[in-house]
């Protein structure tokens, strides 16, 4: 039976099945890594930090899903399958669904409707997706 990661590959859909890659994982747990320490910085904008701090967990949720051995074909899908790469439930994912959703707004439309809480929220998923990230066993 195929899992739910296999199930989500294929033509037309958004994952596909690639090996592993030692270099590009620490790449990506770095780049996450480091905006996410930057993120927190209080003296910077909440644009600002809501910006790193998204890119961060993107990243770092785009390392737990080529460290299962997958790339996306879109942004949104690697926080989706949270759930499948780390064991990270609703609380974490809703939370990067709705910073996607922010993030898109800001992006395509200038509507930046970011605020403290937000950001707050954002960083406490991040520190959770990290912290999963440091248990995986080197790829």
């Amino acid at each position: 039976m195929p899992s739910p990661l296999e199930n989500l590959c294929g033509p037309g859909r958004p994952l596909t099945a690639e090996p592993r890659d030692a270099r590009e994982f620490e790449g990506l747990r770095r780049s996450g890594t480091t905006r996410l320490a930057d993120a927190r910085i209080e003296g910077l904008s909440l644009e600002g930090r809501f910006d790193l701090a998204y890119n961060a967990a993107h990243s770092l949720c785009l390392a737990a899903l080529r460290w299962h051995g997958y790339r996306s074909q879109n942004r949104f899908i690697v926080f989706q399958v949270l759930p499948h790469t780390l064991g990270l439930g609703p609380e974490v994912w809703r939370v990067l669904a709705k910073c996607h959703q922010v993030r898109n707004q800001s992006e395509y439309e200038g509507d930046a409707a970011v605020d403290a809480r937000l950001v707050a929220d954002l960083l406490t998923a991040c520190a959770q997706v990290l912290q999963k990230i440091e248990a995986l066993p080197q790829p």
